[in-house]
């Protein structure tokens, strides 16, 4: 690869991860879905894995339908491994808010996502995110995460 088009990939990469942060904090759960490949696999320590983007988005719906959340993904770490391949480390920020009872509670994590990509059909896809926190801190009597997604059920 050149150097440009080296350069164009991580541009489109970033811009990638910048409309995820954006569609997963506005809950637009079909634009969310096509940055995925439907292959994508999914960790976050609080769940168990997703094994495809479908499973993926029915379980951050449950996830995040009381929540109010604000996710920043900043100081990335890109490396291009060939013309359709990328992985990335992303440092992260985010707070979740919700209502528990009379009370607004909130959730503050930083951490790191460490993440693969592929390039498709002329377009970079999420294939994998795992989600390792550094710090994390509940506001008292705050109970979080919310429960898993119950996916014994169809």
């Amino acid at each position: 690869m050149t150097i440009l088009e080296r350069l164009e990939a991580i541009e489109d990469i970033t811009l990638l991860k910048g409309r995820r942060d954006r569609l997963v904090d506005t809950q637009d759960w079909v634009a969310l879905e096509a940055l995925h490949a439907p292959d994508y696999h999914g960790y976050n320590g609080d769940y168990p894995p997703f094994t495809s983007a479908a499973e993926m988005i029915a379980g951050v719906k449950v996830i995040m339908k009381d929540l109010r959340t604000a996710h920043h993904s900043h100081t990335p770490e890109i490396t291009v491994h060939s013309p359709t391949t990328a992985s990335g480390i992303w440092g992260m920020t985010g707070i979740s808010l919700w209502q528990q009872g009379d009370e607004e509670h909130w959730f503050l994590a930083t951490g790191h996502y460490f993440e693969t990509y592929e390039k498709r059909d002329r377009r970079w896809l999420f294939t994998s995110r795992r989600l390792e926190y550094v710090l994390t801190k509940t506001s008292p009597g705050g109970i979080f995460p919310p429960p898993a997604p119950d996916r014994t059920t169809g």
